[in-house]
C-alpha cells in the first residue's frame, strides 16, 4: 500500500491522540498503532497529572518543585512554559470528555506526590491513565479526518536517505517525508507519505528486565530517529519506579502508584524499620531517585528481593475508595492491603531523555515532531517529578499542533520515494536467535546499567552490546522484516545510547547515580 496523509502519527497514547486531535481541524490525518490503540504506557498511569489549579498552590511553587526534582538539569525556560500553560490544557482535556474525582464540595480533589510541596495531582482513582485514553480514543474514533490503524508496526521514518543522498550526521538539512509501516494482514512494508510526521511512541522500559512499562514500550521512535540522524540527548536518566509490586514472573510489573504514599503509605525494610528518615527528610515523598537508590540500598544491606510498603495503619475505606484498582490486584495474589503489607520492588519506569525537541515539539529533523515519553524537551532534567509527564505532552503536542498547521499547507508530499525493497531477503526461522538476544540485552541492562552504576559495569554493557548489535544486523539485513526482530533492533539501539550517554557523563546526578563520581550538590 502506499498513501499521502497530512499528518502521519506514530503512536495512540496522550501525546499523539492530542495532536491528532487538533490537526485534524485542518487536514487528514492517520494514527498508527503499534498493538491496541489503548495499549500504551498512558493507559498504565495510576497516579495522575500535575497542575496548579488554585491557591495556595501557584506556578512558582510547582516551577521550583520541578527544577529541585530534576537536579539542576532542567530548561527553566521550558519547565515555565509547560507549567504556566498546563491548566488551560488541562482544562481542554476535561471539555474533551476526560472525569477526574472530586472531594465533596465538587471540587477536585487533588493528591500529592513526591517531591511536591501542594497537593496538585489531578486523578481518576488510581486509573487515571486509563481514564485519559477512554476520553482521547472516543474522540479521535469518531472524527471524520482521522484514520485509526491498530497493530501496524513503524519500521522506520522516511528521509532523503532513501533517495540514495549522503547526509552527515550534523547535517542540518534532514527532512522528514513519513515513514515504512508494517502491514499485519500481508506482512507487506506500506509507503505512508506525509507533510508532516509525530513520533509519539512512548518510552522504552523492556530494555530492562523488569519494567512497569507495557510489552509495546521499546523504543521505537527514539531509535527510528536516531538512525534518521536525529539528535537525541539525556538518555542516561532512566527513572526507577520506586514502588512496583513484588510478584516474580508478571510482566509488566504492577505499579504501585507513588500516591499511595502521599496518601501515608510508609516504606519498611524486611526487619520492620520505617528508613526513609536516614536518607532524606522528606521521607516517602522525596523525589523517585531518592526513593529509588535508598529501597535499592536497603535491599542489598539486607539481601532481599523487595521491600515493603505498609498501609495498615490508614483507614480502610477510604483506602479502598481511593486505589480500588491496587487493593484489587493485590487481593488476586492473596495479600490483602488493609492488613498487609504490600511486597514492592524498583522497576523501570520512565525514560527523562529521548529526541531532542524545541518548544514547538520539532525534532532536528525538518518536519518531524515528537512529543510526550520519547521526547527530550528540557522538563525533567536529571529526575522526572511525578506526574509532570502527562502534563507535558499536553503541553508539547498543544504547541506541536499549532505549528504544524501554520505550516503543513506549504509543504508538498515526495513523489519520489521508493517503496519498501526485500527483494532477495529470505524470510527468517531462527526466531530464538531474536527471543534469546532480547533475554540476554534486558540481562545486560539490568545487571550493568541499572539504579547505581559504575564506568566497569557501563564498558562491560557496551563490549556486550556491540557483539549483540553485530549478530542482529548481520540478521537483519539478509532477513524478510518481522516485528520481533524490528523491535529487538529498536531495543539495542536504544540501550546503546543509554550506555554512551551514561559513560560520558563524569558525574553522579540525579537518575545517573556512579559508583566512580561522588554526588552532585544541587543549590
Amino acid at each position: 500500500m502506499r498513501e499521502s496523509v497530512d499528518f502521519l502519527v506514530v503512536g495512540s497514547g496522550i501525546a499523539g491522540l492530542t495532536y491528532a486531535l487538533k490537526v485534524a481541524e485542518y487536514g487528514k490525518v492517520m494514527v498508527v498503532s503499534k498493538a491496541l490503540a489503548d495499549e500504551t504506557s498512558t493507559k498504565y498511569a495510576q497516579g495522575g497529572i500535575a497542575t496548579v489549579m488554585h491557591s495556595p498552590d501557584s506556578y512558582t511553587k510547582h516551577i521550583e518543585d520541578t527544577l529541585v526534582a530534576g537536579a539542576g538539569l532542567c530548561d527553566r525556560e521550558v519547565v515555565e512554559m509547560v507549567v504556566s500553560e498546563g491548566h488551560a490544557r488541562v482544562d481542554e482535556l476535561i471539555a474533551w470528555g476526560t472525569d477526574f474525582d472530586k472531594d465533596d464540595s465538587g471540587s477536585y480533589a487533588l493528591g500529592r506526590e513526591g517531591g511536591h510541596s501542594m497537593n496538585r495531582i489531578l486523578h481518576h482513582k488510581d486509573a487515571t491513565g486509563k481514564e485519559i485514553i477512554r476520553a482521547l480514543l472516543l474522540r479521535a474514533k469518531r472524527h471524520r479526518n482521522i484514520e485509526l490503524i491498530e497493530g501496524y508496526f513503524a519500521i522506520d521514518i522516511i528521509t532523503q536517505h532513501h533517495l540514495g543522498n549522503i547526509v552527515r550526521r550534523n547535517d542540518n538539512n534532514i527532512y522528514c517525508y513519513g515513514a515504512y509501516v508494517m502491514n499485519p494482514k500481508t506482512g507487506d512494508i506500506d509507503t505512508i507519505l506525509a507533510k508532516i510526521t509525530m513520533l509519539a511512541t512512548g518510552g522504552s522500559g523492556n530494555t530492562y528486565r523488569t519494567t512497569t512499562n507495557p510489552v509495546v514500550a521499546t523504543g521505537d521512535g527514539i531509535a527510528m530517529a536516531y538512525r534518521a540522524k536525529a539528535q537525541v540527548a539525556n538518555m542516561e536518566f532512566i527513572q526507577f519506579h520506586p514502588t512496583s509490586l513484588y510478584n516474580p514472573g508478571e510482566k509488566p510489573s504492577f505499579l504501585i502508584t507513588e500516591a499511595l504514599r502521599g496518601f501515608g503509605g510508609i516504606l519498611r525494610n524486611n526487619a520492620g524499620e520505617s528508613f526513609m528518615a536516614r536518607y532524606d527528610e522528606r521521607k516517602e515523598l522525596a523525589p523517585r531517585d531518592i526513593v529509588t537508590r535508598a529501597i535499592d540500598t536497603e535491599m542489598k544491606l539486607e539481601g532481599k528481593s523487595h521491600l515493603f510498603l505498609d498501609c495498615t495503619h490508614l483507614d480502610s475505606n477510604e483506602l479502598i475508595r481511593e486505589f480500588p484498582g491496587i487493593y484489587a490486584k493485590c487481593l488476586s495474589i492473596g495479600i490483602d492491603i488493609r492488613k498487609e503489607w504490600i511486597p514492592v520492588v524498583p522497576a523501570a519506569h520512565y525514560t527523562c531523555g529521548g529526541i531532542e525537541v524545541n518548544k514547538n515539539g520539532e525534532s532536528t529533523i525538518h518536519n518531524l515532531y515528537a512529543s510526550g515519553e520519547c521526547s527530550s524537551t528540557g522538563l525533567h532534567g536529571a529526575n522526572r517529578l511525578a506526574s509532570n509527564s502527562l502534563l507535558e505532552a499536553l503541553v508539547y503536542s498543544h504547541h506541536a499542533a499549532q505549528d504544524s498547521i501554520a505550516r503543513f499547507e506549504n509543504i508538498t508530499f515526495c513523489e519520489d520515494i521508493p517503496d519498501w525493497d526485500d527483494e532477495g531477503l529470505v524470510l527468517n526461522e531462527e526466531m530464538i536467535l531474536i527471543t534469546q538476544t532480547q533475554r540476554e540485552l534486558q540481562n545486560i541492562m539490568s545487571s550493568y546499567v541499572s539504579i547505581v552504576r559504575s564506568d566497569l559495569r557501563l564498558q562491560r554493557a557496551l563490549d556486550r552490546l556491540q557483539l549483540i548489535y553485530r549478530e542482529t544486523e548481520e540478521l537483519y539485513n539478509k532477513s524478510i522484516l518481522n516485528k520481533d526482530l524490528c523491535v529487538l533492533r529498536n531495543l539495542i539501539n536504544v540501550s546503546y545510547l543509554i550506555v554512551k550517554m551514561a559513560q560520558q557523563r563524569k558525574e553522579s546526578v540525579g537518575l545517573h547515580y556512579s559508583t566512580d563520581f561522588p554526588p552532585k550538590k544541587v543549590l
